[in-house]
Order: structure tokens, then C-alpha cells, then sequence
């Protein structure tokens, strides 16, 4: 499977990748900031009242 074949997350995925690495951040400073990230984006889902995600 090519890159451009890959599901749109992947290819976000790669993406990112790339940018933290060529950028050299820090994993520990780079997790932090994703798990700020993820906090955001649920914010903005609607609410599932099944989903016992903090």
C-alpha cells in the first residue's frame, strides 16, 4: 500500500511525524502537546453518552 492509497488519518499521521522530527521536539514536549491537542479536539465532537472517556 502507497502512501497515497493510506486512509486520511495515516497520512495525517506521517505528516506530523515529520513535522515534530524535522523540527527535533522533544518526544516527552510532543506527547504533551498531543494530549493537549486530543483535549481540544473532543471538546468539539458531540457529546456520546456511551463513551466513558475522560
Amino acid at each position: 500500500m502507497s502512501l497515497d492509497d493510506a486512509p486520511q488519518e495515516i497520512k495525517l499521521a506521517v505528516d506530523l511525524i515529520y513535522l515534530l522530527e524535522t523540527n527535533e521536539i522533544d518526544p516527552d514536549v510532543a506527547l504533551k502537546a498531543l494530549a493537549i491537542v486530543e483535549k481540544d479536539l473532543r471538546s468539539k465532537l458531540p457529546a456520546d453518552p456511551t463513551d466513558n472517556t475522560p
